[in-house]
């Protein structure tokens, strides 16, 4: 049996990332693909008006929106990312966001 790194994902099959996690009203829903000491890649899916208070982390943080819409705080800068786009936030700047809409997004946290 090989290794797998990758985790709660079928291989070997094409996917649709966005129906891999499902919305709630009032929640949100995380499906972890890969955690250890230097990356971490989690699903999301918001509920419009649920966010991720600000905090910072100890590696570069990019998210890539697959649908919806998200406001997007780094340090004292505010922006809104729409599907397709993708944010990176430096490791060590606080940074926060909130769902504006109903919203799902990868997020890819490298650390060293």
């Amino acid at each position: 049996m090989s290794r797998k790194f990758i985790k709660n994902i079928d291989f070997s099959k094409a996917l649709d990332l966005a129906g891999l996690v499902d919305y709630q009203p009032g929640r949100v829903v995380s499906l972890t693909l890969v955690q250890n000491e230097a990356l971490s890649m989690t699903l999301f899916a918001f509920a419009k008006g649920e966010g991720v208070s600000t905090h910072s982390a100890p590696g570069d943080a990019m998210v890539y929106i697959i649908d919806g819409q998200a406001e997007i705080t780094i340090g004292a800068e505010k922006l809104t990312a729409v599907t397709g786009q993708t944010v990176v936030m430096p490791a060590d700047i606080p940074h926060g966001l909130e769902a504006t809409e109903d919203f799902k997004m990868l997020l890819i946290l490298v650390k060293q």
